[in-house]
């Protein structure tokens, strides 16, 4: 056996790469990885955050290191990639989590500034990060491929008002069908590749743009409908979905790839 328990687990010498690390999600990745061993590579484009986080593993680690890089910018994902590859040549697992997203509207409300603003990131910064580190995996004989995807690209929703965009819906369906490409690509060279669909998390700058223009009713009743909706009656957090990163970047999923994970207190389950 490759191992049994715990040790499926660990990933002490393993390097991984992590965008929109500065804060939410990508921070709590960072943190989840480094935590089970391995060397991370903080990225953001905010230089400031991706700083904060890898200050805080590197309280009890010192082996984590910050980045920036716009993912939106070929040329900027491109010396991201080469800087990291001159610090570590190696790379194990590679964390696409970067994103944004813009205010909720209906479709023919949407404007086009807007629709191709977020794709530039949500799906075109993927492919550009993924295009520019794969060689590196390759290099090493594989490694692991985590695509942050969202429970709306899975199902739509419209409890008579906009809770999100048909942008943001249809750049997550896109990175599930780039993820499931991937694995069928890749996976003869020992590359894995696999997609969490998480559902509403707190904890994160998503809803930035929404809240700055939101009254208080609107936001009770967008936070009502989530408790509703959901089985569990509450929002998950960010660190409850590092037990999942961890799995999808360790031993423990070696046979596993192509494959989508929902993290979402049951609310794609009704």
């Amino acid at each position: 056996m490759a191992g049994s328990g715990i040790g499926l687990f660990d990933l002490s010498g393993k390097v991984a790469l992590v965008t929109g690390a500065g804060s939410g999600l990508g921070r709590a990745f960072a943190e989840g990885l480094a935590a089970s061993g391995a060397r991370v590579f903080c990225v953001d484009r905010d230089r400031g955050r991706a700083e904060e986080t890898a200050q805080l593993i590197n309280k009890t680690r010192n082996d984590a290191v910050a980045l920036t890089a716009d993912i939106a910018d070929p040329g900027a994902v491109e010396a991201m990639a080469q800087q990291a590859s001159r610090l570590d040549p190696r790379l194990d697992i590679l964390i696409n989590n970067a994103g944004i997203a813009t205010v909720p509207m209906r479709a023919h409300e949407m404007p086009i500034a807007d629709w191709d603003r977020l794709m530039a990131v949500n799906l075109r910064g993927v492919f550009l990060v993924s295009r520019a580190l794969i060689p590196r995996m390759l290099e090493g004989g594989g490694g692991s491929i985590i695509n942050i995807a969202s429970i709306v690209g899975l199902i739509g929703n419209y409890p008579g008002f906009a809770m999100n965009a048909a942008n943001y819906a249809a750049a997550k369906a896109g990175v599930i069908g780039f993820t499931r490409q991937m694995a069928a690509e890749y996976a003869k060279d020992g590359i894995r590749a696999n997609a969490i669909a998480p559902g509403w998390h707190g904890g994160t700058r998503l809803a930035e743009e929404r809240k700055a223009i939101a009254t208080p009713d609107e936001i009770a009743r967008f936070e009502e409908t989530i408790l509703k909706g959901t089985p569990m009656g509450r929002r998950g957090t960010p660190d409850e979905l590092q037990g999942l990163a961890i799995y999808l970047a360790s031993d423990a999923s070696r046979y596993v790839t192509g494959q989508v994970f929902t993290q979402d207190g049951g609310w794609t389950a009704v």
